[in-house]
């Protein structure tokens, strides 16, 4: 089934998290930059082995196939490299026939100040202090922690989304924070009826809802979203409340309640999962491809 779609989706990914750059980022660690140049311009037709962001990005350039007259969805490359190193990077993308075409090699500067000039709605890399400044400029973006590469599965993308701090402001978890899980849940209660502020991931999470409303002809959606959250109930209504004031559809909600995050989204079958909280990073990073997103009173 082909859709039509007015806008595209834009993602960028650094190279260090597209491909594995550990041994090169070595030689640059214990010799400095000039063996680092001379050993990638040396080996720039081998291709670099898959990163962490590959299968997930390999994933989504294939639902491009989904849309008619042009592609939906955009990755774009924002790499420290310089041009002459980032040769390698390039090569090794027409090498695994990825359709990545938009790039900026910032020759040892930070890549993130390109991030809305491209206009992208996410940023994945591996370089915490670059996802940073990029949530900082209101861009939605994720440190890669996941260990290893992931089984590429069905067609189908699925993402995964914790709530407060990543999809909702940190408003609530402020609260729970400070005063106690007894006083979050009579916050929650009693505000049941006002929509929760956007986090970070809001934008991101709207841009996919858009491409699942211009493919509702199809039986099966391109993309799935869930909400894996802590928050059990009373404070589960504020939630369903606040994506229904957004005019957000979001396919599965999970309310956990406390419970380890990690079987339920590897039942879910997730590509990529968002928290803010590094424990809950590490634990489901075991199963799954895991960003952690450095925002909100759990990350100060």
């Amino acid at each position: 089934m082909s859709f039509n779609y007015p806008s595209k989706l834009v993602i960028g990914t650094s190279s260090r998290a597209l491909f594995d750059l550990g041994e090169s980022h070595q030689v640059y660690e214990e010799k400095g930059l000039e063996a680092y140049s001379k050993y990638q311009i040396e080996r720039e037709d081998e291709p670099l082995s898959p990163g962490e962001a590959f299968p997930l990005v390999k994933k989504l350039l294939n639902l491009n196939e989904n849309f008619t007259d042009e592609a939906v969805i955009e990755i774009v490359l924002l790499s420290r490299n310089s041009a002459d190193t980032g040769l390698r990077v390039f090569n090794s993308v027409e090498h695994y026939g990825l359709a990545v075409s938009r790039a900026a090699f910032c020759g040892g500067d930070n890549p993130w100040k390109y991030i809305s000039a491209f206009g992208c709605h996410l940023f994945l890399s591996n370089d915490a202090s670059d996802v940073k400044n990029a949530l900082d400029n209101g861009v939605a973006a994720a440190t890669l922690v996941s260990s290893t590469s992931r089984e590429e599965g069905s067609g189908q993308v699925r993402f995964a989304f914790d709530g407060d701090a990543v999809i909702f402001s940190d408003e609530a978890e402020k609260v729970y924070k400070k005063r106690g899980l007894e006083a979050f849940s009579a916050s929650e209660k009693a505000s049941a009826k006002t929509p929760l502020s956007g986090g970070p991931f809001k934008p991101f999470l709207s841009a996919l809802h858009q491409i699942q409303k211009y493919s509702s002809t199809s039986s099966v959606s391109p993309i799935r979203t869930a909400l894996v959250t802590a928050r059990a109930a009373p404070a589960h209504e504020r939630v369903i409340r606040t994506l229904r004031a957004w005019d957000i559809r979001i396919d599965e909600s999970i309310f956990l309640g406390g419970l380890d995050k990690a079987a339920f989204l590897k039942a879910y079958g997730a590509d990529v999962f968002f928290d803010d909280q590094q424990s809950h990073c590490d634990s489901a990073s075991e199963h799954i491809a895991t960003g952690h997103v450095p925002y909100g009173i759990a990350n100060r």
